[in-house]
């Protein structure tokens, strides 16, 4: 499961995507029984579904298509990866990964039309000659027609909600023929306009009421970009893919209060927030014969510009006292450039080899100015150079058990300013893949990484509107951790199949907020942290129960965490985490007609933001869920209509903020050990959400 999906859940719910789809070569109205069921074949330990399986959908890319494969989900692997790194999305096209970063796996799988997908294999990562992949991926086989001219694929997806419309957010897509080779243009703007509102109450620490605010809440953004792919096969087997994208960040964000206190005059309170971002990410890749194995070389170089501009204001109606301002802009350019070189081969007795070297260089370039004074480290600069070898091992260790090894390391140099520190880490990593039976797959994964570290937690930065400051820490080292991992898949015949991850990892280094002095706090590294869980995806297809067409698609999670606090000593939850997560869908196509429907419920729990002078805790007090009906056919189109928020989702923040309040109001802070100062606790609205998505292919 994706985990950046949950945290980036903002004051609105989350967006549903709904599957829509066109007709297909066999329609829903004719089809039968062997065409439409979705159980797969096994050829070669692989589980295979034909395309014509997934007609009952009538797909329109092959995204439609993968989304129906039962007890499949598309993970993208880790974000903020360094560099390339090995695969860890779980998905490739036709036997390749998906080249590029920005180009995921939903990305490229909606740009690519249904009619050219000639089936879907799911099979154990650990089998392929692809280092990184373990459990369960999905390999898309796509048709080589030279004869299939322009195709192309386009989605609508406006929406109404209380706190406004959005018109702009939609994608196309063109592909075709371009001299020897294929080409795809694509253009999107995931556009969103949030909001909600409510009260919020301030107490002191014995529960008292302080006072009150009445808040509005506006979110509005665009993305737009582009996006060119072109990619040749040679007669000789060669490959070349070569990738650009330009794209445009536009947010905003704007708070309405109303501050009211029994006997005094009312204060109005003002939050603005505004980027202006732009990006650009340019990737190519060459694959070819070179003595007995292969070599492929990549290059990506990616740039963003984010100018951001923060500003509060409190404006007091007593006529006496002046205006409270307070602004934070800033501006960061960022940049990463990457060259890696892959080569593999496969002896005479079935062991693959492959040896890979990447170089990388990672920049962040940050200018702030803070109204009223200056803050330290935050005109700067932090840069990274890093070298990476693996060297990776796999072969049959019998007719049903595979066995994939890596070994090697990476030497990493960060600087700052005069400061300049140089680490060696160790990487690698041991699979399993084990079949049983012919309906049961078992992995183990136990693999040593590395994680990234954000360039933003080495310089200062402010919340203005709570007056929040970290200071930045250029002494951060990437954290280091062990992660095993335990993944079963079990194919439950015609009434679908299911998964279960078992995952635990011992992290070194972790990064959380620690002291820099007695008054100010950053984010740093601690010693140790422990983090485990349990995954589970599945499908359960109810054509069995005499409800044909239906089905219950299931993921949830749950994940238990402890780390050391460094103000108290005492174990806690690492600040952040997750806590538990599900998703439940039914849909139903009716069979015989091109109608559909369904229905689905989704929740999600994480742990608050602790730092070392207040805890700042984000929680959804309801389920969000939906329910959507759909018509694959309306003078050639898909429309799905989709109401959400059926629960009338509340959304609550706490944040308890520890320190001294004197009766005048001033406040000086402490530490979470200390007393608590005082309690800001708010819960908004945001009401029904109506969607319409509108899709097309030609």
């Amino acid at each position: 499961m994706n985990k950046t999906s949950w945290l980036s859940f903002s004051v609105a719910a989350c967006a549903i995507s709904i599957s829509c789809a066109v007709p297909s070569s066999v329609s829903a109205q004719s089809e039968s029984p062997a065409t439409s069921n979705l159980q797969p074949r096994t050829e070669n330990g692989r589980q295979i579904y034909d395309a014509a399986q997934f007609s009952r959908f009538n797909p329109r890319t092959a995204l439609d298509i993968v989304r129906q494969v039962p007890g499949f989900i598309i993970d993208t692997g880790d974000d903020e990866a360094r560099g390339l790194g090995q695969a860890d999305e779980n998905v490739l096209i036709n036997g390749a990964r998906i080249a590029g970063k920005n180009n995921d796996a939903f990305t490229v799988l909606g740009r690519i039309t249904a009619t050219n997908v000639v089936r879907v294999e799911i099979v154990d990562g650990a089998t392929l000659s692809i280092s990184g992949l373990s459990g369960q991926v999905l390999n898309l086989v796509t048709s080589s027609d030279d004869t299939a001219g322009i195709t192309g694929n386009f989605k609508w997806r406006p929406q109404w909600r209380r706190s406004g419309e959005n018109w702009f957010a939609g994608e196309a897509s063109i592909s075709g023929k371009l001299g020897k080779g294929d080409f795809t243009i694509a253009i999107e703007n995931d556009a969103f306009r949030n909001g909600a509102q409510g009260p919020e109450r301030i107490t002191d620490g014995l529960g008292n009421l302080l006072f009150e605010r009445d808040e509005v809440g506006r979110v509005r953004g665009d993305r737009p970009s582009i996006n060119a792919s072109y990619s040749r096969t040679s007669e000789a087997g060669s490959v070349f893919n070569i990738t650009g994208e330009y794209g445009l960040n536009h947010f905003r964000q704007r708070v309405d209060t109303l501050r009211t206190q029994a006997g005094e005059p009312d204060i109005f309170e003002l939050f603005t927030g505004r980027e202006r971002e732009w990006n650009a990410e340019f990737s190519a890749d060459y694959e070819f014969a070179l003595g007995g194995g292969r070599l492929k070389l990549i290059g990506l170089q990616r740039l963003e510009h984010s100018p951001t501009e923060d500003f509060f204001s409190r404006t007091f109606t007593d006529g006496v006292t002046p205006p409270l301002i307070s602004a934070f802009n800033r501006t960061v350019d960022e940049g990463e450039s990457v060259l890696r070189a892959e080569y593999g081969w496969k002896t005479a007795g079935g062991t693959d080899w492959g040896l890979s070297l990447e170089g990388a260089y990672n920049f962040l370039e940050s200018e702030a100015e803070l109204s009223g004074g200056n803050l330290d480290n935050s005109n700067t600069k932090v840069e990274e150079k890093r070298a990476e070898f693996i060297t990776t091992y796999g072969r049959p260790l019998s007719g049903n058990l595979t066995l994939q090894a890596a070994l090697g390391g990476e030497y990493s140099e960060i600087s700052q300013g005069d400061q300049r520190r140089s680490f060696v880490r160790p990487k690698g990593s041991v699979a399993l893949a084990w079949k049983p039976a012919a309906d049961f797959d078992l992995s183990f994964k136990l693999s040593r990484e590395v994680d990234q570290l954000d360039f933003f937690d080495f310089i200062a930065s402010v919340e203005v509107s709570n007056d929040v400051v970290d200071a930045g820490n250029p002494d951060l080292v990437p954290p280091q951790k062990w992660r095993a991992e335990l993944e079963a898949t079990k194919q439950l015949g015609s009434f679908g199949s299911a998964t279960v991850t078992l995952f635990g990892e011992k992290i070194s280094d972790i990064v959380d907020t620690v002291p820099i002095t007695d008054t100010t706090e950053a984010r740093g590294n601690l010693d140790s942290a422990d983090r485990y869980g349990l995954e589970v995806v599945s499908t359960l297809l109810l054509d069995p129960l005499g409800w044909r067409g239906a089905k219950i698609d299931i993921e949830a999670e749950a994940v238990r965490s402890s780390v050391r606090d460094p103000l108290t000593g005492r174990k806690r939850r690492i600040g952040q985490d997750d806590r538990y997560s599900y998703e439940i869908t039914l849909r139903h196509d009716i069979p015989g007609s091109d109608w559909a429907w369904g229905a689905g419920i989704e929740n999600f729990d994480d742990v608050g933001n602790i730092r070392l002078d207040q805890i700042a805790d984000f929680d959804v007090l309801d389920p969000y869920s939906w329910i959507f009906i759909e018509h694959k056919n309306v003078f050639g189109l898909t429309v799905n209509a989709n109401l959400g928020n059926l629960f009338n989702r509340r959304e609550r923040f706490v944040r308890t903020a520890f320190g001294q309040l004197d009766g005048a109001g001033a406040f000086t802070r402490g530490r979470r050990d200390g007393p608590i100062g005082f309690v800001e606790d708010r819960t908004r609205k945001f009401g029904l959400i109506y969607r319409l998505t509108i899709s097309g292919s030609f």
